[in-house]
């Protein structure tokens, strides 16, 4: 332990603490720009900066370590000075059109102007150049009001492993961009948008698909559904003042409804789909893989599209790994413009389907050629969480005094194993959940149907479930030990991957998220996503599937009604032309 004083308070604090860190645990506030706890501290904005007793200068205290006997004052004249020129040059090259973008009133740099009592710059100057990069249907790059904190250099090359990001040029002329300031669309970006939750500012941010759903709603002519995934039940509640980790699935069915969508259903659904189609799968490689067959296994779910996208232009050797099966929201469309559209008698044409979605590759998703059936889209548009939110502030929606609605029920009912696509390692989960009752006849033999190693926020996390008196059909399996991996975030994909390319992967079946902690944490959540907030949204995922009668996929009646009124067997040829896909390689 390290013995200072911070403004006059005498503390202890772990060696290798820094200053920052220690005013923090000592409810001491030092305010911060660039820094992200246990993410960021690169110290480039310098608003933290505190005087220490005997240092020539002022010291950014979040890079700058504790020392036993340290004297620091967070609030002399010098500090509270320097901080407010330092942010006033930051002021003096951004614009200052703060009721035009997308994140006032949710803006880091306004927030810290209120703490530090700065609203204008007394400097004016050459300001950098405004290039607005909207080349990619899932995230637009505003270089003018780039702050230069480098979050997002950090979440994209140390957290994710992509590295498209990096800081280009030097002094003025410095901008965040892809290498010689190359589009996104041209780079091999993920579209997974982390970068998009980290920026402070309004410099980086979804590419906006509210005014097409709000023309949609708009014309008499469409019939407008919309579909909302398991994450953003947990999450929506934070744009409205909820503590994270708050479900508001009913109130969110009950605006959706105000706001005139002719079908409310629950993306869930098609979780579940996705289980029977995607588990059977499975089962038909392992078959395939002890009758002698060379099969691509490990096999890996297809459920991220931003992981998809990775692995299409880092691994493209790698691709028959990838399990074919759609994304559940893509499901979802397919089956709403097919089965949905004959049921109700509607031109698939004339029907306009909308996905809500935590994640800002689904944006990307919906573009790609391989996600039409008959001639047109699956879905039409994606919007996020985020989206969601002000698009129900736009509508006058009193979200807190809604009563609970429900979703529309023929696309609408699911089980608990489908909540639980929201959070790394509850896809995998749920197909555990009904693999193994598929070929044993039993529950899986863990406590609440949960296989505990895979959940929580490790990067890489593993299990090993041996098979034990199977069915007679799966005699084959008897005594094999099934070895699974999951992983969240695709540093940790990269990881699983290199094993795969070299034939050294020891597994059967491997996850994969595109965002640290899943879809709980994806791009397009509510801001600030942290590892305290994964955790509150993790525990309400899995309250609400331990609060659902059925907790099985295979046990969806409606899963059941599906398949004998449209489908008829998984991995069927009505199933293979409508939910599952192909994958390119990327260059």
């Amino acid at each position: 332990m390290v013995n200072l004083t911070i403004n006059g308070k005498k503390i202890s604090v772990p060696e290798g603490t820094t200053i920052l860190e220690a005013a923090k645990q000592n409810n001491i506030m030092i305010p911060t720009l660039c820094y992200m706890e246990g993410v960021h501290s690169f110290g480039s904005c310098r608003i933290c900066v505190v005087e220490v007793e005997g240092a020539k200068t002022l010291q950014a205290s979040c890079i700058t370590a504790v020392r036993e006997g340290m004297v620091v004052r967070t609030n002399t004249e010098e500090v509270r000075k320097t901080r407010k020129l330092i942010y006033e040059l930051v002021l003096s090259d951004h614009p200052k059109d703060c009721l035009n973008c997308a994140r006032n009133q949710d803006c880091e740099l306004q927030k810290l102007g209120e703490i530090i009592q700065i609203s204008e710059s007394r400097f004016e100057g050459e300001k950098s150049k405004v290039k607005i990069d909207d080349s990619s249907p899932s995230i637009i790059r505003d270089s003018s009001k780039c702050v230069l904190c480098r979050r997002c250099v950090t979440v994209c090359n140390e957290i994710q492993g992509v590295g498209i990001l990096n800081a280009q040029q030097r002094g003025f002329r410095t901008t965040i961009a892809p290498a010689a300031d190359l589009p996104l669309s041209s780079v091999d970006c993920s579209y997974c948008g982390q970068c998009t939750t980290v920026c402070p500012v309004g410099a980086l941010q979804e590419n906006e698909s509210m005014w097409r759903v709000w023309q949609a709603l708009d014309d008499k002519r469409k019939r407008v559904v919309i579909q909302t995934a398991p994450a953003i039940r947990a999450a929506l509640g934070e744009e409205f003042g909820y503590e994270p980790g708050t479900l508001v699935t009913g109130k969110m069915v009950t605006a959706l409804k105000l706001m005139g969508f002719d079908d409310v259903f629950d993306t869930n659904f098609a979780a579940d789909l996705t289980i029977i189609e995607e588990g059977n799968e499975f089962l038909q490689r392992i078959k395939r893989a002890f009758s002698g067959e060379e099969v691509a296994l490990p096999m890996v779910t297809s459920c991220s599209p931003g992981w998809v996208k990775f692995v299409e232009h880092n691994f493209p050797g790698e691709l028959d790994h990838i399990s074919t099966c759609k994304s559940p929201h893509m499901m979802m469309g397919a089956l709403v413009k097919s089965y949905y559209a004959d049921k109700i008698g509607i031109d698939p044409e004339d029907i306009f389907v909308v996905s809500v979605m935590p994640c800002t590759a689904k944006k990307f998703e919906i573009t790609r050629p391989e996600m039409v059936n008959n001639g047109v889209p699956n879905v039409d548009a994606v919007i996020t969480t985020r989206e969601l939110a002000r698009m129900i502030k736009e509508a006058g929606i009193d979200f807190k005094t809604l009563e609970d609605g429900e979703f529309d029920n023929l696309l609408g009912l699911s089980t608990g194993a489908a909540d639980i696509f929201a959070t790394t390692g509850g896809v995998m989960e749920a197909a555990l959940r009904t693999v193994y009752e598929i070929i044993t006849g039993r529950e899986i033999p863990f406590e609440k149907l949960h296989v505990t190693p895979i959940m929580g926020l490790e990067q890489v996390k593993t299990a090993e479930i041996k098979i034990e008196n199977p069915l007679d059909e799966y005699r084959f399996l008897n005594g094999v030990t099934v070895k699974i991996a999951v992983t969240s975030g695709l540093a940790g994909a990269r990881k699983l991957m290199e094993e795969v390319e070299k034939g050294q992967s020891p597994y059967h079946f491997i996850e994969v998220m595109g965002c640290p902690g899943g879809c709980i944490s994806g791009g397009g959540q509510p801001r600030p996503t942290n590892d305290e907030t994964r955790k509150k949204r993790m525990e309400a995922i899995y309250k609400e599937d331990e609060g659902k009668e059925l907790r099985k996929s295979h046990e969806n009646p409606f899963i059941k009604k599906i398949y004998e009124e449209f489908l008829k067997e998984p991995l069927g040829h009505k199933s293979h032309e409508l939910l599952h896909t192909h994958y390119m390689a990327r260059v």
